[in-house]
């Protein structure tokens, strides 16, 4: 089934790229979007004190959709990067995704489609917790790792509102770096240990689930140059626990300044029970974890 849910999933993408680079090919729409953003603070014999501070990130935005007759193909892909160096301390890291999402739809009433639907997500950088340790890194590229797979029915009532549901969804998560695959990292299997704590198992680098998911999507013009983006995700694991809900909420408001220059607001939210996260004192467990980022700066949209 592993094996299955890949192989689908990597013909869905290279499939994508053919048909979308292909100029004869009629029916498609592309829109995109690009921008950087930066926030600096430099002080100088400054008597109330502080620190000099440079903050900059990076956005691409990519959606190709296909539509003909009773069926349709969404692709959007949402690339994000950002750091922050305060003083003469390393970079931090503020933001990083990879994210990929892909949808084929045919038609069955009006405004519902049956679907087959396709996720990607991960990171590009290695991540720390800064607080703690600034040299282990407790997440890199491919560790985590998420690809979905779904079944089900794509609801769209209007051009603001789109929800997905489908209750036979296949979900893999990665953990490529063995030694965050041994610690048990992000739900996999942890390494085995005998009584001198000689390693005698790897921990699993994949984790298979299948259950139920259901993304619910709102694209709205809440005010002049004001747009409200906002992404539900939710996912109960059948086999395991299936009352312990995945959430992740993404939302993000951005005000237009003109036609180059734009402030934006993204909030997120995830919850995830097999994640472990170490608290101020010291306990581990599942927590709810959220970010938020407000950058102004330049975009260009094609």
């Amino acid at each position: 089934m592993k094996q299955l849910v890949f192989s689908i999933a990597l013909t869905l993408f290279t499939s994508l790229i053919a048909f979308s680079q292909d100029s004869k090919v009629s029916n498609w729409s592309r829109s995109g979007s690009a921008g950087l953003n930066f926030a600096q603070s430099h002080l100088s014999n400054w008597a109330a004190g502080g620190e000099n501070a440079l903050n900059s990130s990076a956005r691409f935005i990519y959606q190709a959709n296909y539509e003909k007759g009773k069926n349709k193909w969404n692709t959007n892909l949402d690339l994000g990067l950002g750091y922050s160096i305060i003083g003469d301390n390393k970079a931090i890291k503020t933001d990083d995704k990879i994210e990929l999402n892909s949808m084929i739809g045919h038609k069955a009433t009006e405004n519902l489609h049956y679907s087959l639907s396709f996720s990607f997500k991960s990171q590009f950088a290695d991540g720390f917790d800064y607080k703690t340790d600034s040299t282990n890194p407790i997440s890199r590229l491919m560790a985590p790792a998420y690809l979905t797979l779904g079944f089900g029915m794509d609801w769209v009532p209007n051009k603001v509102i789109e929800v997905n549901f489908s209750p036979a969804t296949a979900r893999m998560t990665f953990v490529t770096d063995q030694k965050l695959a041994d610690a048990g990292a992000f739900g996999v299997d942890p390494a085995v240990y005998n009584d001198s704590g000689i390693k005698t198992k790897d921990g699993m680098t994949s984790r298979f689930e299948f259950g139920g998911k259901l993304v619910a999507k709102l694209n709205v013009d809440i005010a002049k140059n004001v747009n409200f983006n906002s992404k539900l995700e939710l996912f109960s694991d059948y086999i395991k626990n299936p009352q312990n809900i995945d959430i992740d909420w993404q939302n993000m408001f951005t005000m237009k300044v003109n036609s180059w220059l734009n402030a934006n607001i993204t909030m997120h939210m995830i919850y995830d029970d097999d994640i472990t996260i170490t608290d101020k004192d010291g306990k581990k467990g599942p927590r709810t974890q959220f970010k938020e980022v407000l950058s102004i700066g330049i975009a260009y949209k094609f």
